[in-house]
């Protein structure tokens, strides 16, 4: 009976010691998931599309590539004249394009010197989108506009109001769609007891944020 017992023993902990090994081989990643994950990775990153919607202003920074043409490819500033200048291309109206359409016009210029050139041109930094926080705020100024940035998100990036500043009488100048100048209010104090909270609008190209 003893040595029935230790069989017993010596066989379930070498069960358990296989299975154990079991567990830890399914749970380790194969190659192929890997692999996948780092396609779908892949994919997400290349697969970002032009917006055909932004129009390239001055001092917007370029991403200009060529297939096959590292001479062409580099990053390029929007001058204030509104134009860029490219090897083999010259100067070229940028400002009021599209990158789609800054794309056609390049891959054009192009066709005399290459066969089927691919051109890319993407906006790698947006600097011609400003705001203009004025009055009482540590650092008054222009501003470059590079997310949805709300007018707290605005009075911060100014530093901050000062402390004679009028809480309750901050405004923003907006030009409208019939470029008539708006005035909207907004009212510091009330937004940080949080009150009337959807007065925290995002800022527009242009906008200046009066600070009284």
């Amino acid at each position: 009976m003893k040595m029935h017992t230790r069989q017993a023993l010596v066989l379930g902990f070498a069960i358990v010691i296989a299975g154990s090994g079991v567990g830890r081989a399914q749970s380790a990643p194969t190659e192929e998931n890997q692999a996948g994950s780092t396609a779908q990775s892949n994919s997400t990153a290349s697969d970002k599309p032009h917006d055909e919607k932004f129009v390239i202003g001055n001092d917007d920074v370029l991403a200009i590539s060529v297939w096959k043409e590292p001479d062409l490819t580099k990053s390029i500033p929007v001058r204030s004249d509104g134009k860029i200048s490219l090897p083999l291309v010259g100067e070229m109206q940028a400002t009021g394009k599209t990158p789609i359409q800054l794309e056609r016009d390049i891959s054009e210029k192009l066709k005399g010197f290459i066969t089927a050139p691919e051109v890319t041109v993407i906006v790698q930094q947006v600097l011609s989108r400003k705001f203009n926080v004025l009055g009482q705020v540590a650092k008054p100024g222009a501003y470059p506009l590079t997310a949805a940035t709300t007018i707290v998100d605005a009075l911060a990036t100014a530093g901050g109001l000062r402390d004679f500043a009028k809480k309750t009488g901050i405004y923003v100048l907006r030009k409208g769609a019939s470029g008539q100048q708006e005035r909207l209010k907004f009212n510091y104090k009330d937004f940080l007891k949080g009150k009337n909270v959807n007065q925290n609008i995002k800022v527009e190209p242009n906008d200046t944020i009066i600070v009284p």
